[in-house]
């Protein structure tokens, strides 16, 4: 069985982590399947909506710590193991393959979900961090684990966590490794719904839907809007805006939806 699962069925992109009997920690194959199935999703014209979840007892715990305490855990640039002790060689293979993941979810134009259970610690929940939306299961753990292991926060926490929590949350969470409960990662502002646990499916289908209906460009302009705003001034966004606005509006979307206002009915989006 595949370490990692993608499908597409309704405009929906599905990647599913299935390395349930190593609690989903990442494997060479696992990266590199997760880096081809976000670059197809990336590129995809028919993909409205991309959900990431885990099979098994939790989402993902990160680094294999049984591959790491071989001399295994970093890849090659060809998605072979990397068997070297030299620096600079894990330096690239986190580079050019783990790291891939979170820059490829910041490229992707339509709404990214995780759905989390059971547990995301380290790396697991950071590539969570670099999606839009988080869902997750009232069972869920959540830990930023590196310092356990004695390494440093490589995939993305020391960026996403600061911009979500603050520098002195974000620091604290790293130094002191505290295992978070659903509630208190929601409360924090890590976590966007938390829903009890025979729910979450249904919860998930259900906010699935309703962005899959939605008016497609309007939506990825908004998601580009949003990212940009966040490293750029008022009078950049405001243009960057004001031009989305201007394309939009020639649109069928666009006039359905005023339609709809007018008629007192809902829209029905391309």
């Amino acid at each position: 069985m595949s370490d990692l699962i993608f499908s597409v069925e309704n405009n929906v992109a599905k990647i599913t982590l299935n390395r349930p009997e190593s609690l989903n920690a990442f494997s060479v194959e696992m990266i590199q399947l997760w880096i081809e199935a976000l670059e197809n999703v990336r590129d995809s014209k028919e993909v409205r909506v991309l959900v990431i979840s885990g099979n098994g007892r939790g989402f993902c715990s990160g680094g294999d710590i049984k591959s790491m305490a071989n001399g295994n855990g970093f890849l090659h640039s060809d998605g072979s193991e990397d068997l070297s002790s030299t620096a600079l060689a894990r330096k690239d293979s986190l580079w050019k393959k783990v790291q891939r993941i979170p820059l490829l979810l910041q490229e992707i134009d339509i709404p990214v979900i995780a759905v989390i259970h059971g547990f995301a610690y380290g790396a697991g929940f950071d590539m969570t961090l670099a999606c839009d939306i988080r869902i997750a299961a009232e069972n869920t753990k959540i830990s930023e684990s590196y310092l356990n292991v004695g390494i440093v926060p490589g995939d993305g926490a020391a960026w996403f966590l600061p911009r979500l929590v603050g520098t002195d949350r974000a620091l604290e969470l790293l130094w002191n490794r505290t295992v978070l409960t659903a509630q208190e990662a929601k409360a924090m502002g890590l976590i966007t719904h938390v829903v009890e646990d025979e729910r979450l499916q249904e919860f998930v289908n259900q906010y699935v839907e309703r962005l899959v209906s939605g008016p497609q460009a309007a939506m990825r302009f908004t998601k580009k809007a949003v990212y940009q705003g966040l490293t750029t001034d008022l009078r950049t966004s405001l243009d960057m805006i004001s031009s989305a606005m201007g394309i939009v509006t020639e649109l069928d979307d666009y006039q359905e939806g005023v339609n709809a206002v007018l008629e007192k009915r809902k829209p029905t989006f391309n």
